[in-house]
């Protein structure tokens, strides 16, 4: 994301068009991943992306494995969200839109 005279910059027509049409998601472009974990939760994988400087986990569904993206730069759009995990409030980010820059 790119921030110019405090106007947001999105590259992409279609982020665009995501963000404009959902007020509560949020795209941001060119992270970092510093980890990405892949596992089996029923039917789907749940893949869990940790990006630099930020320390919140980004989490998505896929019904394949889907290929490394550690060390990759990337454009997301994205939402909060709010897991309960051993009776903790820990707040995520569900990533509806993934794209390798």
């Amino acid at each position: 994301m790119t921030t110019n005279s405090n106007k947001v910059v999105i590259s992409s027509k279609a982020a665009k068009d995501l963000v404009k049409k959902h007020a509560k998601l949020t795209h941001s472009e060119n992270f970092t991943v510093l980890s990405h974990v892949q596992r089996e939760v029923d039917d789907w994988i749940l893949n869990t992306l940790m990006l630099n400087d930020l320390d919140v986990p980004f989490k998505y569904k896929r019904k394949k494995l889907y290929k490394n993206l550690q060390g990759q730069r990337i454009n997301i759009t994205y939402y909060p969200e709010t897991e309960i995990i051993a009776g903790f409030n820990i707040e995520i980010m569900k990533i509806v839109r993934l794209k390798i820059s």
